[in-house]
C-alpha cells in the first residue's frame, strides 16, 4: 500500500465541481433498461450506448471519474480506442466495478449477501496493471419486517472491508457502497437507525482491518423516507438528516463521500444534494455524486437506440451532469 498514491487518487475522484458518473450497470440489468424502450439486447448497443456517454462533449467539466462494468473495461469504442483509455484521454479516472453481485443470504428470508472475494486479489491486480484507479463494491440492505438482521449487516460490512483491503494493497481507492435500499414504507426515522447502525459496523470492520480511511471513498444512500411511505420527509429534512447521520458515524479523515441516488428521482437526487451542499452544514469532506440513473436515464430514453437521436440524448446527457456538478457546491 502507497499511502500518499491512494490520497492523490481520492482527493482527484473528489474535485470540485465534480463527481463520479456509476456506468457500470451488468449486462442483465442493461438488458432490462434496453428491453423497456424496444432497444436489442445486443453486445453492439451495449457499445453504443456506453460510447454516447464517454464521448458527450465537456463531460470531465462534470465528471472526475467513470465507474465501468468488467465488459465495458475491456471494450473498443468504434474509433477502435478502449473506453479505459478514452477517458484517461479526456481527463475521467476508470474505475471498475468487482463485485460479483448481491445473492440471496442463506437463511435469512429477504436479504442479499454480496459476492465476488474469491479470486478478488489476481483480478486486481490485472485491472491495476490496465489502468484503474479506483473500485467499486455494493453491499444491499434491506428494511422490512424484522430485517435487516444484525448477521446482513455484519456479513456485508465484513465483505467491504476485505475488498477494501485488498484494494489498498493494489493502491486501487475502493468505493464502499452500503446501500440501505428506498424500498419500502418505512419512515425516515427507520432509516436514519438503519444506516446508522450499518455504518457503525462498516467503519468498526475498516478500522479492525487496518484501512487508511483518507484512501477510501464512502458511496452511501441517503437518510429518507421509504418510496411508498405516504407521508415522506421533504428537502429540507432528508438534507439535514442525512448530513447529521454521516457527521455522526464516519471518521473525519474519510476521502469523502459521493452518494448514490438509489430511486429517487432526478430533481430528488439533485436537490438534496444543493441543500446539503448550501453553506448551511460544515462539512468535514467533500460531498459529492455518484450517479447512474439520474445522469443517464433521461439520455437513454432520448435516444432509445436510434442514430438520429445521439446529439439530443448527449445534450441531455451533459445537462444532467451539469446540474449534479452544480448541486454538488450548493447551485443551481
Amino acid at each position: 500500500m502507497n499511502k500518499e498514491i491512494l490520497k492523490s487518487i481520492a482527493e482527484a475522484m473528489m474535485q470540485t465541481p465534480k463527481g463520479l458518473l456509476a456506468m457500470d450497470e451488468s449486462s442483465p440489468t442493461c438488458a432490462k433498461r434496453f428491453a423497456a424502450l424496444s432497444i436489442p439486447e445486443t453486445e453492439e448497443n451495449r457499445i453504443r450506448y456506453r460510447e454516447l456517454i464517454i464521448s458527450t462533449p465537456n463531460l470531465s467539466n462534470y465528471i472526475s471519474g467513470a465507474i465501468l462494468f468488467d465488459e465495458t473495461f475491456h471494450q473498443k469504442m468504434s474509433t477502435g480506442v478502449l473506453f479505459r483509455d478514452h477517458l484517461k484521454e479526456i481527463g475521467v479516472l476508470p474505475g471498475i466495478k468487482v463485485d460479483a453481485g448481491a445473492k440471496d443470504f442463506s437463511n435469512h428470508p429477504n436479504e442479499k449477501i454480496t459476492e465476488g472475494l474469491d479470486g478478488l486479489r489476481e483480478r486486481l491486480v490485472k485491472y491495476e496493471s490496465l489502468g484503474a484507479k479506483f473500485c467499486k463494491w455494493r453491499a444491499v440492505i434491506t428494511i422490512g419486517e424484522s430485517i435487516p438482521s444484525d448477521s446482513c449487516i455484519s456479513s456485508n460490512c465484513n465483505a467491504l472491508a476485505r475488498y477494501a483491503s485488498l484494494c489498498q494493497e493494489n493502491n486501487l481507492v475502493p468505493i464502499v457502497e452500503p446501500e440501505v435500499l428506498i424500498n419500502g414504507k418505512h419512515s425516515i426515522e427507520e432509516c436514519d437507525k438503519i444506516t446508522r447502525s450499518t455504518l457503525k459496523c462498516l467503519f468498526d470492520e475498516l478500522k479492525l482491518i487496518n484501512i487508511y480511511f483518507p484512501g477510501v471513498i464512502l458511496k452511501p444512500s441517503m437518510v429518507i423516507s421509504g418510496d411508498k411511505n405516504s407521508n415522506r420527509a421533504n428537502f429540507d429534512r432528508v438534507a439535514e438528516m442525512t448530513v447529521k447521520c454521516l457527521k455522526d458515524m464516519c471518521p473525519k479523515d474519510l476521502g469523502g463521500v459521493a452518494f448514490l441516488s438509489g430511486g429517487q428521482t432526478n430533481d430528488e437526487a439533485t436537490n438534496h444534494l444543493k441543500i446539503m451542499n448550501s453553506g448551511i452544514h460544515d462539512l468535514p469532506w467533500r460531498v459529492t455524486f455518484s450517479y447512474a440513473r439520474a445522469i443517464q436515464q433521461s439520455a437513454l430514453n432520448a435516444w432509445s437506440g436510434k442514430d438520429e437521436n445521439y446529439e439530443k440524448a448527449q445534450t441531455i446527457l451533459a445537462e444532467r451532469a451539469k446540474l449534479c456538478s452544480e448541486a454538488s457546491v450548493g447551485n443551481n
